[in-house]
């Protein structure tokens, strides 16, 4: 562990990442205070930059992008109650009413704060956690692999909001079979490919995050011609206020900020929860603790009610990357952009990853500490001037990413039937997303359907055809039991409602 340590710090700690480190930081602070903007939109834009980099580099810059974007992504919660991103959607509760108070500036520099502490002390869990479970996923074959994406499959369907478990199964499936396009790696047999030579090696994986983040996302703003960013033009310096905390605030802090970072890692290890989840649950769990009168003081600027959700929603960012870097398995639907980047390095994250490339698994746990370092650096005195950010007009910005989505796939191929499948793919995600169907599933099966038809097929040829591997290993019966349990426990909540 303390030579990979220092095999981190030794790539991490290089100009070049240090630098990527501060531009991910950056950019993803920018582009995560843009409402309607996530971290999955802003890594999308970068997968074509990375593609010039090594991958430890690429990875760096995109995990920056990830963790600013929800650093950032409570600015806009914050100021305008219009969140960034899903993650700070629990941010808006309190730190909306406390900026109406005339406490912006207060209220950002909790969210500073409990940002830096919650993906701090989650690095550290990371730190020790991920060596671990890679020790002990070293165990694992083709049926136990297999069962692991249903698990993950599941999981990001049962994880899905109020209400949409049946469409995030869908985009499920969805995704499943536009992951079977093209030619089959086992067999070399094309497969739905509609006789069109530019299909037969599948569907790219950086098309389908374009047109289904980037482009739609521009799509849907048009159609629904709305401009919340505006709103930012009455924000002035005047009013941010002071960002100074008194004693009684840093008490209420230092009691939240443990509870709420190890409930954020914890969830941002189960396979499609992510930081939304953590947020909400930690908000939840920050009201049962406290006494009565702080309870009162919920959704009118409670402390405790801003530091909770920005502390867990940083703390599970790290967390998604134990099963990503360990088992291969996104925790989130942005892990699962960057897993789709990292097969596209022609590196497989996994139990070995930790063996085969020591300088990517640990660069990028080094490169959580300097990130906060950098992040909390850049917040705290450029507060009154990032704000300002937000009233970047939707004109200017949707040219733009439109730009950047059809330039990146064109370099990517030097195809014009790329951009075209790209337009048409982004309309009707466009449509699906207008009628509440959720992204992250549809990414998630794309990404994960080949390796588990891969493992599957494998499983298969062991056991002679035969589907007695489902239960012939202990892990593989215990990782499906525990996917029956998910989907039953919806079934559950479902019937009695």
């Amino acid at each position: 562990m303390i030579e990979g340590i220092l095999i981190g710090l030794q790539t991490a700690l290089s100009l070049k990442n240090i630098l990527m480190v501060m531009m991910g930081c950056f950019f993803g602070t920018i582009i995560g205070m843009l409402p309607g903007l996530g971290p999955m939109t802003a890594i999308a834009l970068m997968i074509p930059i990375t593609y010039g980099f090594e991958p430890s580099t690429g990875l760096i810059l995109m995990a920056g992008v990830y963790y600013g974007a929800v650093f950032g992504g409570s600015t806009s919660s914050i100021l305008i109650n219009a969140p960034g991103v899903p993650g700070t959607v629990a941010t808006a509760f309190d730190g909306y009413p406390m900026a109406q108070q005339g406490k912006a500036g207060k209220a950002l520099a909790i969210a500073a704060y409990s940002s830096f502490a919650g993906g701090t002390l989650s690095a550290i869990f990371l730190l020790f956690a991920a060596p671990s479970l890679s020790k002990v996923s070293l165990a694992f074959r083709s049926p136990d692999y297999f069962a692991l994406m249903v698990l993950g499959l599941t999981a990001v369907s049962a994880f899905s909001s109020k209400g949409q478990f049946l469409k995030a199964m869908m985009m499920v499936i969805l995704g499943l079979m536009l992951a079977t396009v093209g030619q089959d790696s086992l067999s070399d047999i094309t497969r739905f490919t509609f006789n069109n030579m530019n299909l037969t090696d599948g569907i790219s994986f950086v098309l389908v995050v374009m047109a289904t983040f980037a482009m739609s996302e521009a799509l849907t703003i048009i159609l629904k011609a709305k401009d919340p960013s505006r709103a930012t033009e009455q924000i002035s310096l005047s009013q941010l206020g002071s960002i100074k905390l008194d004693k009684d605030e840093r008490s209420k802090m230092l009691k939240s900020i443990p509870r709420s970072s190890v409930l954020g890692f914890l969830i941002g290890v189960l396979p499609g929860a992510g930081a939304t989840i953590a947020s909400f649950l930690a908000y939840g769990m920050e009201r049962n603790y406290v006494n009565e009168e702080e309870k009162q003081k919920f959704g009118k600027g409670s402390v405790h009610g801003l530091a909770a959700p920005e502390t867990a929603n940083n703390a599970a960012c790290s967390g998604s990357f134990v099963p990503l870097l360990t088992l291969g398995i996104p925790g989130s639907g942005t892990t699962a952009v960057m897993l789709g980047a990292l097969l596209g390095f022609g590196i497989q994250p996994g139990p070995r990853l930790y063996m085969t490339n020591p300088e990517i698994f640990w660069s990028v746990i080094m490169s959580m500490y300097i990130g906060m370092v950098i992040l909390l650096i850049l917040n705290l005195p450029l507060i009154p001037y990032i704000a300002r950010v937000l009233a970047t007009p939707r004109n200017f910005l949707i040219p733009l990413i439109l730009f950047f989505s059809v330039t990146g796939i064109y370099l990517m191929s030097f195809n014009n039937f790329d951009i075209y499948l790209m337009i048409g793919i982004a309309v009707v995600a466009t449509f699906l997303r207008l009628y509440n169907f959720p992204m992250p599933p549809l990414i998630l099966a794309f990404v994960l359907g080949g390796l588990m038809e891969e493992n599957l097929r494998r499983s298969l040829l062991i056991s002679d055809g035969s589907f007695n591997f489902l239960w012939d290993r202990p892990l593989t019966a215990i990782i499906l039991a525990f996917t029956i349990s998910i989907i039953s426990w919806q079934a559950y909540k479902s019937f009695k409602k």
